[in-house]
């Protein structure tokens, strides 16, 4: 029997009791399956109002043959992209010198228009810039003719790498097009940017693609990250919207039960920025307590593959230049917006490792770092499997990438991307996720200003490392929320939306992301969480309590 889930389909699929219901992608639901934000969310009432109020109680709901839920989701995160474009076109002004068009970065205007982004300045490195550089193979000197002079090589994961060297030859094809007059003229390093922003752009949109999909009944949700603070600052900051499009497209694959093409794009996604091989760890504990171990470790494997794909032949042709990216971020000291900075700075505290001489390896802050990252792991499996209700895949995804920022001695400004598509699954609660993300994009401005400088009238460090702990509360208050409703299901705004169904609730699914996972009965459970939940059941526990 099929158990096609594709977008529109209504043929039925097999749950555990042996019924059968229909699909449930959010453009073949009826009135009565969806979730009407204007009925559920405060803050989408209030901005209801100018437009005619709430939906209406007899309203005709997917009708619209053009404008779904989809297409207009997708708009909005057009605009988005749009506007953040706008936001970082300051430092693509060149200026004439006589000698031809610079990047007009003067006076540190990268810093004061607040329009910074590591993607102009990378084709100016040594391995992108020359006709025959090869990422990994061509090495440049920092610092050159200085006593901290040194070897250095692309740094970046290498599908990410990758991605540049072509988008840089791309620049190169236009900038000698442009030359025959075929083509509008422009700085070559310029051209590299918008040519990168075109494909991020792309890569966010598939993001959202696969969210709006992921989302089912509450696909309205998708429009946070949509139109996500986060998304306008950071989008073309740096590379990682390519990893947020392979890792979310992998929980799609997997919520669709095709656990082998989740694996080779959570693999991708992995040879691009790490963080979503961070997925898999949350994928075969909750099939563990399901049984249903044979499935997760097909995608294990599968990630596995991909990735070594990908990376083995880099390795064997250019080992130095592979072990760049590991190289430095082993040798990386404590970056300014992480926690143990933030101790440092107001403590007075020298630090794990002590003052480090130039290109030492912070050994003690590595090993710190790392092993209350595993202890935050061990916290969320053990949750995983002791909770009441077998928890959401998104939730403890959430979770773990969260814990890898918190712990972790870098969080790069863009890394706040990773979390956009996986709190909107995890916690669709529109209020409290914008004011995060607010918070979370403000932290862009005093982070420009300390790098501006006191002595060119910028911000003092206390300052930016105040921003940094606001920041940091934020995520941390999340992770608590989204524990709570782990340990008392029946607050999840998810499982109310799946109970709530009438006489239909032994077909409603337990997780839009479960995939094999979904309605099955658990398997393996530990003692301890279960009892804390057995007081007070809610809709949700009440619904899903025949399917353990």
């Amino acid at each position: 029997m099929s158990t096609s889930n594709e977008p529109g389909s209504t043929e039925p699929t097999p749950t555990p009791g042996g019924r059968a219901s229909s699909a449930v992608d959010s453009d073949s639901l009826d009135p009565a399956d969806r979730v009407a934000p204007t009925w559920t969310e405060p803050m989408a009432q209030k901005l209801s109002r100018p437009f005619g109020g709430r939906l209406g109680r007899h309203a005709q709901v997917g009708r619209q043959w053009f404008w779904t839920p989809l297409r207009v989701i997708l708009f909005f995160a057009v605009l988005v992209l749009a506007a953040s474009w706008l936001f970082k076109a300051p430092c693509q002004v060149t200026y004439d010198t006589g000698n031809g068009p610079q990047l007009d970065w003067r006076n540190s205007k990268q810093y004061t228009a607040m329009c910074y982004t590591d993607i102009i300045p990378r084709y100016g490195m040594g391995d992108l810039a020359p006709d025959d550089a090869f990422p990994y193979k061509t090495a440049w000197l920092e610092n050159a003719g200085t006593p901290q002079e040194k070897v250095r090589y692309m740094e970046y994961p290498v599908l990410t790498g990758l991605f540049q060297w072509v988008n840089a030859r791309a620049a190169d094809g236009w900038a000698t097009l442009a030359g025959f007059g075929w083509l509008p003229a422009g700085l070559t390093s310029v051209l590299y940017f918008n040519i990168s922003a075109f494909w991020l752009a792309a890569a966010w949109l598939v993001t959202i693609w696969a969210l709006v999909l992921l989302s089912r009944r509450r696909v309205w949700d998708a429009a946070l990250a949509a139109v996500s603070p986060l998304v306008f600052v950071h989008v073309f900051t740096n590379f990682d919207a390519l990893a947020t499009a392979f890792g979310t497209a992998g929980l799609l694959a997997w919520a669709r039960r095709r656990p082998v093409l989740a694996g080779v794009l959570i693999g991708l996604g992995g040879a691009a920025k790490l963080y979503p091989l961070f997925f898999l760890g949350p994928l075969l504990v909750l099939a563990w307590r399901a049984g249903k171990t044979a499935d997760a470790l097909r995608s294990v494997l599968a990630a596995a593959l991909a990735w070594l794909v990908v990376n083995v032949p880099v390795l064997v042709l250019y080992p130095e230049g592979w072990r760049e990216f590991f190289r430095l971020n082993n040798e990386r000291p404590a970056d300014p917006d992480s926690l143990y900075n933030v101790l440092m700075y107001f403590t007075g505290w020298a630090g794990f490792d002590g003052p480090l001489r130039d290109g030492a390896t912070p050994t003690v802050l590595n090993a710190v770092s790392l092993a209350l990252f595993l202890v935050a792991c061990l916290g969320v499996g053990w949750l995983a499997l002791a909770a009441p209700t077998r928890p959401r895949l998104a939730q403890l995804c959430f979770l773990v990438v969260a814990a890898f920022l918190l712990t972790n001695k870098v969080w790069s400004p863009q890394y706040s991307l990773w979390l956009v598509p996986l709190a909107v699954l995890a916690i669709p609660r529109w209020r409290l996720l914008l004011t995060w993300m607010i918070v979370d994009a403000a932290v862009w401005a005093p982070r420009m200003y300390y790098y501006l400088g006191t002595g060119n009238k910028g911000l003092p460090e206390g300052w930016f490392l105040g921003a940094v702990v606001i920041r940091d509360a934020m995520v941390v208050a999340l992770c608590v929320l989204v524990v709570q409703e782990i340990v008392r299901p029946e607050r999840d705004k998810i499982r109310a939306a799946l109970a709530m169904r009438g006489g239909r609730e032994p077909g409603a699914i337990d997780d839009p992301c479960g995939g094999f996972l979904d309605g099955t009965r658990d398997r393996f459970v530990l003692p301890g969480v279960a009892r804390w939940g057995k007081d007070r059941p809610g809709p949700g526990t009440r619904a899903l309590a025949s399917r353990r």
